[in-house]
């Protein structure tokens, strides 16, 4: 694929350090981990030792100083390969940290973004829960103020890094009458659940944070896909929160959370449109060696039209996930692009992987192929960080607001 305008000498380093690291690292181990659903700690301490888990915070929090479209370039080449370290490096920036870059306090930025943008330990983002997925506003854990601390009770379901991270934004409602305008948000920590496997790695645990009593992780989820990614509950039993920890002002959460989602959208867009180039490249590649009737099947009409309209689809995603990672760059509004992205991106994954997988024929039903994990890891993209009904819901009330302006 072309480069885009968008891309300067700077992106094009870190997509070929990214894809280096994919190709020679993670592509060696995923199918493994994928069949074990084991955390890849050992590579996930590369990423951070690359910067990877840094990458648009400023250096003076530990962060690797490159801009938002570097950071959407490295989620998208780790996806081509493996898309559960791709969501390790999405769900940990954008969900995990941002919050507390974009709505902490200085002293909140300087005490966990360092952590975090060092990949000295891994974060993550509670928001969902039991009665509340795609109506986010529907939170029912609760956060009572008792003098200089809060008390949370409740729990959040299918949480990124739930078991192996150790610092957590969390949303729980402070003030039950005001609907969404009662819903703040906190930071928390605990200890990994996997400290074994993370004093082996050398990285995933810090002593200095605090281990709040009664704030543990559940049960981790089997998954279909993203299976070497860590996903469990969190649970809140009258766990006490400072508060110097409640990030923004009180009645902000939901409003914040949802400036948090715009942005991850582009983050899973990025990482589909991933999935949909491996794939496709797979496939590619599987057309031009695969003999039928005594040549390649590349030279079958039918295979070549699904490459065609891989290709093109591809390149339409392409520039859908740029374009909003430009605009969010630029400080100028991509809410209604990042739904764009995202709707078209994860959708487009799932059309490409099951194409692979047709070229494959018999062998792409099989593991001796990467195309059937990919085609797992897809699925998931039409469900997270917003359904794809939530992201057409989205983008029509962008599109009618424009006839009341």
């Amino acid at each position: 694929m072309s480069d885009l305008p968008y891309f300067t000498e700077q992106h094009t380093a870190v997509r070929d350090m990214v894809r280096e690291f994919a190709t020679t690292e993670v592509a060696p181990v995923a199918a493994k981990l994928d069949a074990e659903a084991k955390f890849p700690w050992d590579t996930v301490r590369r990423m951070g030792e690359l910067g990877l888990l840094g990458v648009p915070w400023p250096e003076s929090l530990g962060g690797a100083g490159m801009d938002y479209i570097s950071y959407i370039i490295a989620i998208n080449e780790m996806a081509k390969v493996d898309a559960s370290h791709a969501i390790t490096i999405s769900a940990h920036t954008t969900l995990g940290t941002s919050p507390i870059v974009n709505f902490g306090s200085q002293a909140q930025r300087e005490r966990f973004v360092p952590f975090l943008a060092r990949g000295h330990v891994l974060g993550g983002f509670g928001l969902t829960e039991e009665a509340a997925g795609s109506d986010a506003g529907g939170t029912r854990t609760r956060a009572e103020r008792r003098g200089s601390h809060y008390v949370l009770n409740g729990s959040k379901r299918f949480i990124t890094h739930g078991g192996v991270g150790e610092i957590f934004v969390a949303t729980a409602v402070t003030d039950p009458s005001a609907g969404r305008h009662g819903i703040s948000s906190f930071i928390l920590t605990k200890q990994t659940c996997d400290l074994e496997d993370a004093r082996a790695a050398g990285f995933g645990h810090e002593p200095s944070l605090p281990d709040m009593r009664g704030f543990t992780a559940g049960k981790k989820e089997d998954k279909l896909g993203w299976r070497a990614s860590d996903t469990r509950e969190l649970l809140f039993e009258d766990v006490e929160v400072p508060v110097e920890n409640r990030l923004g002002e009180e009645g902000k959460g939901f409003i914040n959370f949802m400036r948090t989602l715009d942005s991850g959208r582009i983050g899973i867009g990025s990482l589909s449109l991933g999935i949909a180039e491996g794939a496709f490249e797979q496939a590619l590649q599987y057309a031009s060696v695969r003999k039928q009737f005594g040549q390649s099947i590349s030279s079958s009409q039918g295979v070549q039209f699904q490459l065609s309209d891989m290709a093109t689809e591809i390149e339409a995603g392409r520039h859908l996930v740029y374009h909003a990672a430009w605009l969010a760059q630029h400080g100028q509004p991509f809410g209604k692009e990042a739904a764009m992205a995202k709707l078209f991106c994860s959708e487009l994954a799932m059309r490409a992987t099951i194409k692979a997988v047709q070229i494959h024929g018999g062998y792409g039903y099989t593991k001796d192929y990467p195309v059937e994990r990919m085609m797992r890891d897809a699925k998931i993209c039409e469900i997270g960080e917003g359904t794809s009904e939530i992201q057409r819901i989205v983008i029509a009330r962008h599109l009618l607001k424009t006839l009341e302006d």
